[in-house]
This record gives C-alpha cells, structure tokens and sequence, in this order.
C-alpha cells in the first residue's frame, strides 16, 4: 500500500519539520497551565482546550469548512463518525466538550496526556462493561459537561461510515437534571487537498486505520499541502423522539452516513466566491444578510432588518455630497 500512496501526493519535509516543531512546542507550552487548571478546577481548563485544537488546526495546515449549528444546550452527547487522530483537533476546534475514548488511549504517550487533561472518558469496548461505563458518562453529563462520542467503535479508511454500536447510546436514556439529552449527530470529511477533491487513492493520506504505524503516518500527513475538512452540525433529537436507543442509533448512523456522502460527491459547496479564500475555519449556519439583497423578503421584522444599511448608505452619500 505505501508505494501507490507515495507516487500520488508528495510530502514536504521541511513543511512537516516546522509543523511537528510548532506543534510540539505549542503542546509543551500548554500543558503545565492546563495542569494547573484542571487541578484547582478553573474554568479555563475547559476553554483552553477549545482555543488549544483551533491554534492546531491552524498549524497543520487545516481549514474547517462548517454546515449547520451546533448545539447550545449543555450538556449535549455529540455522536460523530471517526476516521483519524486529526479528528481528535477538528473536533475539538469546533465543539466545547470531552471526548469518549478507548481505554488503549490513557497509555499512548503523550496523546493519552492529552486526553486526561480535556478530562476524557474511557471506556472498554465490551458490551459487557458498557453500563458502567455509561454511568460514568451520565455522571458527566449530570455536572453539564458535554461529550464527544465514536460510535463505529474504531476508525475506518473515511470512504464510508461504520454501522453504530447502540451499546453506549445507553447513556441517552438518562436525563440530566431531570431533562432530556440532547443527541446532535456530527458528520467529518476529508474533502480537498490544495482546493483538488481527495479521491479515494488519497484518502489513505489522512484516514488511519488498520495496522498502518502512527509515527511514519503522520510524518507523511503533516507535510503535506492544505486540508480541507467538511464538517456537517446536523438536526439534534432526544430518545423521546425514538422508541429505543437502537432507533436512536439507526437514526444517528442514518443522518451522519448521509452527510459523510453529500460530503464526498461534492453536494456541499462553499458560497460562491469564496472557494479559493484561505480561510482556517467558515461557519456556514444561515445565509449572510448581505448574500440575501435583491431577493424577495416577506414584510415585516425581516424588512425592517433589511431596510438598515440602505437607510446608513443614504446618510454617507448625502455627507459626501455637501462636502
């Protein structure tokens, strides 16, 4: 597999020095304040996280292109597909919570530090443990913390998206503070490299999967160009709407398989104009009020709305014309 990979995309040792340099540095930086924070329970233990992934992002070379809102209710059980340790960023840039991992991630050096640190769950694969481990989750949930879940279990080649294990949507049958929990289910794609479609000769580039080595491939990752990722905020629910969780995790599966592929085929585009910008991250959750003039508007508070910067625009004019 590595020879094909390697003749399609080439990989810039100097680009991936200075990214792992910066990184590395940025991390090291980091850690001891968060150390800090966590220990005497600040609350920026939980901001610096968020700030800390976007800075990444930033660093490697990544642009976050968002559809959708995301959700505001805390705590909020985000459902996501997986298909790559950048995931771990991409998500982190864009959504304030934890993330619930495989108890092989508490050994991996430094990145199991990491993840204690943004105050991680982890939990065991066997569904014989799977309601311990969702009381843990429920008791984060409880104190409004929101999570992060990967329901394939594992990360795949980011072609497609692994049936959902319904074994943790246990925890969305508990309500936090006697209310409903919020399910948002969260769609990643790796969708351009340097602006040109990733094909599925590429893909393996960024997905990590399999029994590939992690120090050779992400060597080879952050040399290269520019990435951009897809990143799709779908409808939230609550188990109320569903019979059993395992509807709840059909239905979580469903939409995020959907928004993976809209992804892939290129059905989600930036606005027009903006394809070619560099921009780290877009948020796309309503068209912009300038992106609506010329077109019909109902009467009434959208109008008036409207009617703003016209009324700004005949004051400037009229200014310049005594003058």
């Amino acid at each position: 597999m590595a020879q094909p990979i390697a003749a399609t995309a080439s990989s810039s040792q100097l680009t991936a020095f200075v990214r792992a340099f910066l990184y590395i540095t940025l991390t090291l930086v980091l850690i001891p304040v968060q150390v800090v924070a966590v220990l005497l329970r600040l609350p920026l233990s939980k901001r610096l996280p968020m700030w800390y992934h976007r800075v990444c992002c930033r660093i490697l070379g990544i642009r976050l292109e968002v559809f959708g809102r995301r959700s505001r209710a805390r705590p909020t059980l985000f459902v996501a597909n997986h298909a790559s340790y950048l995931d771990i960023a991409i998500y982190g840039a864009l959504i304030p919570g934890s993330f619930v991992a495989k108890s092989e991630v508490a050994k991996w050096p430094l990145f199991g530090m990491l993840a204690k640190l943004q105050n991680s769950v982890f939990v065991d694969r066997r569904v014989r443990t799977s309601h311990l481990q969702a009381s843990e989750i429920g008791r984060r949930l409880e104190a409004r913390d929101s999570m992060i879940l990967f329901p394939e279990g594992t990360s795949d080649d980011g072609n497609k998206v692994r049936p959902f294990k319904s074994a943790l949507f246990a925890v969305a049958e508990m309500k936090p503070r006697g209310e409903p929990l919020v399910v948002q289910p969260v769609s990643l794609t790796y969708s351009r490299l340097d602006g040109i479609p990733i094909g599925r000769h590429l893909r393996p580039f960024f997905a990590w999967y399999g029994d590939m080595d992690l120090i050779p491939h992400a060597r080879r990752l952050i040399g290269l160009g520019r990435l951009t990722v897809t990143v799709s905020f779908h409808e939230p629910v609550t188990l109320e709407e569903f019979a059993t969780r395992k509807e709840l995790a059909a239905h979580c599966y469903e939409t995020v398989s959907r928004g993976h592929a809209d992804a892939l085929a290129g059905r989600l585009q930036p606005q027009v104009g903006s394809a070619g910008r560099w921009d780290w991250i877009r948020w796309r959750p309503r068209p912009r009020l300038r992106d609506l003039r010329g077109r019909r508007r109902a009467p009434g508070i959208v109008a008036g709305i409207a009617a703003r910067p016209k009324l700004r625009r005949r004051r400037l004019d009229s200014r310049r014309t005594k003058a």
